[in-house]
Parts: structure tokens; C-alpha cells; sequence
């Protein structure tokens, strides 16, 4: 019998529709999946076998009649924990977090799952209020990479993308304001998309702002456009939201690339070091789209590296989250978190407005880079997971997470549609994976070109 924790979705909703299985199996599938991963990867803060079950049995009663609620409907679907689920607490990583309160409301993306007759299996780790490119936190340990699990899955999505990976379920919602759907999907061998900014509504808002949004993370970009078509339609709680998009995001996959204007950046003009195993890897998979009939040259995107104008937001944001805790809470806090807040605290609104000038010419430059290309390729990361536990590897010089994700938190700055597609691996066996970058509202050319190279590596 099929092992239904390997099926994409999309396989899954054609088994449905055929009758060779049902959303009880599959549900069953992957709750058995999470309880066995959970000791080892530690992906979860909990799992809701129970109410999983019934929401797969609904759902099974009405594949029976011929009327399924909507596209993902009996999927099994995970939520990182940042994201608001009813009935259950959002703890975000934190001890500082209370548990008890009424958590009557679903964030926007859920709500759209629910209302699709998604199964939601489980809430999904991160790093204290999502705030590093790792997963660890003081309420949760440490999550760790299915390839590896002396090595760390990334962040801040790590769980949602081990759980992914490892077969808990095709889809899961992460947020992602510096890297943090692209880099743990690259980490784990999975795909995923940090959607143009305002694609996917996000309630409560977040403290980082403008860098922050909600992706899909999937097995493959089929799968990503499809929960893209579900989650992407605006809602009344974020004043932010785009306008609902034209048409269907899977509509246009198969149209590959043939034609596509596509750049290739391997280092953002030698400005990052790349270990030869990944810029091995990203070559291939860059040669791979130009056999298939992109027009591809290497050329780079012109900035330089824009990380203190990044710090300063995102150091603020951390600040601003935190802000209220009390003493003994904020003592609890991860100590890089602790020393991020501090830092963010002391910038004055100046210093904000000045980062905020970097952002702009960041967007002004990229958007005229993308008059001339469709897309921009680089690797996803300059290195593969490192040890499980730390913000930065060992020996590499780096104080903070943003040092070895360079090519990851321009484009939160920018706004633009970016994926990670998984393309091989490097010598010791671990995940590569390739960044594709479109012009802000052109999701679906980044969806096409990681369509192209489904099934390849």
C-alpha cells in the first residue's frame, strides 16, 4: 500500500477524488508520523491527534457526498506557532507568553484552511518570537534537521519545515521576515515562498512590520501554489492586504520557463563566500532552466549588503515586542534576544527613518534590476545546516544569524516574491537549495520556475 506520507497534496486531493483513499487514512498517516519524529527532530509544541481525527472524518463524510469544502480539503496541514489557532494557545516560543485566555480567533491564513476543510494536525516550533534564523527556544529546546539531527533544521519555521520534510503532514504555514520559510526549507530539502508583502493577510500585525509574511511551506511548488490559491485573499483585519489576485496561482505552472529573462547571481557580485559543494549544486540547477529554454546570464542585482538598515528594523521590532514584559519575564527571555532588544531600544526614530531611506533605494534598485530580468537565481544559503543549538556555526566569525543568511533578508526588505526549490545536496549528503527572486506581484513566475525543476537535483 502507498506510504501517504510521501503524497504531495495534490496527490492526496486525486486520491480523494478517486476513492483509493480517505482524509482518515492520510490524518492517521501523518499524526503517527508526528508522534514518531517528535522525540528526535522535536518539530512540535503539540499535536491534536483527536481533533485532527474529527476534522478528518468530516471531511471524509463529505468527499462520500461528491462536496468538498474547498481545494485542500482533508489535507493535513501544520501551523508554526507564531500564527493564531483557536482553541489553543500561540505561545511564540516564549515562557513569557500565558498560556491561559480565551484564544477564540484563528489567524487569517488558518481561518482560510478551516474554512477549506484543511486538518490541522498540529502546532509547529520556533525560536522566541521568531526572531533568529535557527530553532531553539527556553520554552520548546531545540528542533533539529531530518538529515541530521546533530544539525539544526533553520529558522524561524524549523519546525514546520522538519515536519514537512519528514512526512507530518505536505503543507504548513510559516512567517518568514528575514528568511525564516526560505532558510529551514533550504536546510530540510523542502520548498517554499515568502509571497510578494501583503499576498497572504497576517493578524495580529506583527512588531517587525513591514519585513513580515506568511509562505507557504510544501514539498513541492505545486503544492505551494495551491495553498497560495487558499491563503492569499484579503481579510478585513490586515489594512495591509493586497487586493484578491488574477486568478489562480497553479493556472500558469506548467508554462515553464522557456523565454524567461533570468539572472544568475552565485555570490551578489563576490560580496558572500559560498561553499563549493552548494555553489556546485545551485550551478547545476542553474544550467537545468537554461536547458529548458530561460535566457540566462550572470549579472548582479546592484547594492550592497543592506544588514544595518536590516538590524535597525528588525532589532526595533524585537524591541517593541518585548517592551511590557516584566522584569522576571524579560530575565527568561533567549539571552541573543535579550541583547537584540537592548540594542534595538536605543535607536532613535531617526536612526529607524534612516533605514527606512535604505529600504526604499533597495526597492528602487531592484525594481529596476527586474526591468531588464524576470528573475534573479542565487543559492538560498552560502553553507549547509550546521550543529543543532547555536545561532552561528562554530569557527565562522559571525555574531548574529543575518551573517551566514546574506542572500536571504534583502529581498523581506524589498517586499519581492522569493522560493527556495531544493536541487541536490552537497558532499556530506546535506540540502542545498536554489533562491528564486521576481518583481513585487509576480509570484507566479517564481512558481513556474520552481515548477520546472520539480523531481530534479
Amino acid at each position: 500500500m502507498t506510504d501517504l506520507t510521501t503524497l504531495t497534496a495534490t496527490e492526496l486531493l486525486d486520491g480523494y477524488r478517486k476513492g483509493e483513499f480517505s482524509p482518515v487514512e492520510a490524518t492517521r498517516a501523518a499524526l503517527d508520523r508526528a508522534e514518531r519524529i517528535q522525540p528526535e527532530v522535536n518539530a512540535f509544541v503539540r499535536i491534536l491527534g483527536d481533533e485532527a481525527l474529527a476534522q478528518a472524518e468530516a471531511s471524509r463524510e463529505r468527499w462520500r457526498r461528491g462536496e468538498p469544502a474547498g481545494p485542500v480539503d482533508g489535507v493535513p496541514v501544520t501551523v508554526k506557532d507564531i500564527l493564531l489557532l483557536k482553541g489553543h494557545p500561540t505561545l511564540r516560543g516564549s515562557k513569557s507568553v500565558d498560556p491561559s485566555g480565551s484564544w477564540d480567533e484563528d489567524a487569517p491564513a488558518v481561518a482560510r484552511l478551516r474554512e477549506s476543510g484543511a486538518v490541522l494536525v498540529g502546532k509547529t516550533t520556533t525560536p522566541e518570537y521568531g526572531w533568529k534564523g535557527v530553532t531553539d527556544s527556553p520554552l520548546t529546546g531545540v528542533t533539529r534537521n531530518p538529515h541530521d539531527p546533530s544539525r539544526t533544521a533553520g529558522g524561524s519555521s524549523g519546525g514546520s519545515a522538519a515536519a514537512v520534510a519528514l512526512g507530518a503532514g505536505p503543507l504548513s504555514l510559516g512567517t518568514d521576515g528575514g528568511g525564516s520559510v526560505r532558510i529551514p526549507a533550504a536546510f530540510c530539502g523542502i520548498f517554499a515562498l515568502k509571497p510578494t508583502y501583503g499576498r497572504v493577510p497576517l493578524y495580529p500585525a506583527s512588531a517587525f512590520g513591514t519585513l513580515a509574511h506568511v509562505g507557504p511551506m510544501t514539498r513541492d511548488a505545486a503544492d505551494a501554489a495551491l495553498l497560495l490559491d487558499v491563503i492569499g485573499v484579503p481579510d478585513s483585519r490586515d489594512w495591509s492586504a493586497l487586493g484578491p489576485a488574477d486568478g489562480s496561482f497553479r493556472a500558469g505552472l506548467d508554462r515553464g520557463v522557456r523565454g524567461l529573462r533570468v539572472a544568475y547571481s552565485p555570490s551578489l557580485g563576490g560580496q558572500v563566500a559560498v561553499r563549493p559543494g552548494v555553489a556546485a549544486a545551485v550551478r547545476r540547477a542553474v544550467e537545468r532552466l537554461a536547458a529548458l529554454g530561460a535566457y540566462v546570464e550572470e549579472a548582479d542585482p546592484d547594492f550592497t549588503d543592506p544588514v544595518d538598515a536590516f538590524h535597525t528594523l528588525w532589532f526595533a521590532g524585537a524591541a517593541q515586542v518585548t517592551r511590557r514584559l516584566r522584569a522576571d519575564r524579560r530575565g527568561a527571555l533567549d539571552p541573543g534576544l535579550r541583547e537584540i532588544c537592548a540594542e534595538g531600544a536605543r535607536y532613535s526614530a531617526l536612526d529607524y527613518l534612516s533605514a527606512v531611506d535604505v529600504r526604499m533605494e533597495l526597492g528602487r534598485r531592484m525594481g529596476r534590476f527586474h526591468d531588464t530580468y524576470d528573475l534573479l537565481l542565487t543559492p538560498t544559503l552560502p553553507i549547509t545546516a550546521f550543529e543543532a543549538g547555536v545561532e552561528v556555526p562554530a569557527g565562522s566569525g559571525h555574531r548574529r544569524w543575518t551573517g551566514w543568511t546574506p542572500f536571504t533578508y534583502p529581498f523581506n526588505l524589498t517586499q519581492q516574491p522569493a522560493a527556495t526549490v531544493p536541487v541536490g545536496t552537497d558532499g556530506d549528503g546535506l540540502p542545498v537549495g536554489l533562491q528564486i527572486v521576481a518583481a513585487r506581484h509576480r509570484d507566479d513566475l517564481v512558481l513556474r520556475a520552481g515548477h520546472a525543476l520539480r523531481g530534479w537535483s
